[in-house]
This record gives structure tokens, sequence and C-alpha cells, in this order.
């Protein structure tokens, strides 16, 4: 029989930029959502979101950090936590049996937005040629495999909301068809930002209720918007037995 088992777990929310932040905080109830400060809302309909607060990258040096999106960032910081939390060592691991699969909806909106403004105003000549390379949405699975080897299967799944749950289960699915022995997976955006604020408020997808953002998502038909990373490392058994695993996430067939 093939277990597959989460054997770490990593998180940057609105509630914490960790696991131990964001769990108690869920379970008591408590919301994410407040005023947008990442940029002047004045003018849009909704001007609450669900921000990831106090958020600093100190995994990797702050060149790298200037050559990634905001959602990249999310991931590679939560997947320190999840790789920290499993004890797994990638020395011991066959790097071409190391997987990365990361869910993105949108990927690089906020270069996007800024590289086009540099167009507008200063031409083609001037737009960054790390454009692409930041704004595509496998970058996060790309960058995180590159920080770790992981030279197994690399993609992002990209299905709108449900991203990151399909990029578990595509880990899934890799592991228990021998192709990999590890999979770091999740899911990571980064889409507030004006323009993604704006379409989503022509939309009428936003709550509006800008006064109480803290009962935006629990009384309205419509949803606040937010990022949101986590990470989970699995791994086929045996391999995994000597390492700690979370029973109550265990999936067996």
């Amino acid at each position: 029989m093939t277990r597959v088992v989460v054997t770490g777990m990593g998180a940057v929310t609105p509630l914490g930029c960790s696991v131990p932040e964001t769990w108690p905080r869920l379970l008591a109830g408590e919301s994410g959502v407040g005023p947008i400060t990442l940029f002047d809302a004045t003018d849009f309909d909704t001007r609450i979101a669900a921000e990831v607060k106090d958020f600093t990258l100190t995994e990797v040096d702050r060149k790298a950090a200037r050559r990634m999106d905001r959602f990249v960032q999310f991931a590679v910081k939560a997947t320190a936590e999840a790789v920290a939390d499993s004890g797994i060592r990638f020395e011991e691991e066959d790097p071409d049996r190391v997987g990365c699969i990361i869910g993105s909806g949108i990927g690089g909106l906020r270069v996007i937005e800024e590289q086009h403004a540099v167009l507008l105003k200063s031409g083609p000549s001037r737009v960054s040629p790390l454009l692409i390379p930041m704004l595509i949405s496998d970058m996060a699975a790309g960058q995180i495999a590159i920080q770790y080897r992981a030279r197994g299967a690399n993609y992002a799944t990209v299905s709108a909301c449900a991203s990151g749950a399909h990029a578990l289960a595509c880990a899934l699915q890799t592991l228990r068809s021998g192709v990999c022995d590890v999979v770091i997976a999740g899911g990571s955006e980064a889409s507030i930002t004006p323009l993604g604020l704006a379409g989503f408020c022509s939309m009428k997808a936003l709550s509006t209720r800008n006064d109480e953002p803290r009962r935006a998502s629990a009384t309205d038909s419509s949803w606040a918007k937010g990022p949101a990373s986590s990470f989970w490392r699995r791994s086929i058994m045996p391999s995994a037995a000597t390492r700690a695993s979370s029973p109550s996430l265990s999936d067996s067939e």
C-alpha cells in the first residue's frame, strides 16, 4: 500500500506569516480584512482587503528578492517554513525525484502594472528584462526549485481560486504514480494591486462594507480579497517514515 503523508507546512497569510501565527487566529475566527495600505484606494468602491501584514523576506538576499514578484516572495517564505518543519535533508534525496508544483491564479500582476507604466512613460527600451521572468505564474515553482535543487516535476496550476488546491491534488497524483518521492506543493497569490482591485470591483465581486471590514466576507454575498500561501511537503513511504508526519493530514490508498 502506498501512503502519502504531509511532513511539513508553511504559511504566509493575512493572519500571520507562519503556521503558528495563522492557525490559532483562524480557529478563533479572526478576520485578516482591513483598510488597504498597499496603495491609495480612495477612488475604489472597495477600500478593504485581506493584506499580508509585516511581511519580510529574509530567506534570500535583497538582490534576489528584488527579482521576485510579491507572489513569488510569499511562496519562497512559506516553503522555507515547510522545509524546516519537514526535517528533510535535500542532500540525501535524489534531486531528479524532488518536485515542485505551485498554483497561482494570476501570477505577477504587480510587475505587469509597474512595467506597463514604464512602457507608456519611457518607451519599450526602458521595460525591464526581468518583466517576463517575474510575471509568469510558474516562477514561484521555478524559484523554489532553483533554491532547493529540485529537478523533478515542476509546473504551476492555474485554475482561478482553486489553483492552490489543484496543486495539492496534482502533487498527490505525482507521488502516487511514482514520478517523484518528494513534492513541495501549494499556492500563492498577490493580486491586491490597483488593476486587480479595479477588475474585481467592476465585476461587483468584492464587499463594499468599507466601514466594517471584519464583517465583510461573513455577511456579504461577495468576498474580501487577499493573498495566501501554504505549502505541504509530501513524501512516499517508506522514505517519510524516518521523519515526523502529521497523522491527521495523512492520506492513504
